[in-house]
């Protein structure tokens, strides 16, 4: 896992890699691309979303989505609650098993999901039923 890192600097920074220009000019494409510019403290959930989906700079993004996961396991971008939870529980395997520590965060979510899971109104109940079935 990346240690300490300021929150203040770009992807691009970070990881002293500038992807230049898209070459392909999908939306998505050219969406993380411009996100890799980005401050991370001014990433949205939605931003954390986009990129954790494509598997993209993990190791930073991961923790900044556990944070917000941690204190709202259902929060939510741009599609649905739990969309950020559920972009987190489709990461590769691999990182996981390189990433103990987080992952052992995510159990804690889930596991909170399960408590709240019986006081839940029946969408977020079922949004919640999807999840678990998404697990990691």
């Amino acid at each position: 896992m990346v240690a300490d890192f300021n929150r203040w600097q770009s992807l691009q920074e970070l990881e002293k890699s500038d992807w230049g220009e898209p070459t392909y000019h999908s939306s998505l494409v050219r969406t993380c691309h411009a996100l890799r510019r980005k401050p991370l403290a001014e990433f949205t959930t939605e931003d954390l979303r986009i990129m954790i989906g494509q598997q993209i700079s993990l190791p930073y993004l991961i923790p900044l989505a556990l944070e917000r996961l941690e204190v709202e396991p259902l929060v939510e971008g741009r599609c649905y609650p739990g969309d950020l939870l559920s972009a987190v529980l489709k990461v590769d395997r691999a990182f996981w098993s390189e990433h103990a520590g987080l992952r052992q965060r995510v159990d804690r979510v889930i596991e909170q999901l399960r408590v709240a899971l019986p006081t839940l109104d029946e969408i977020d109940a079922e949004t919640v039923r999807q999840l678990l079935e998404e697990r990691l």
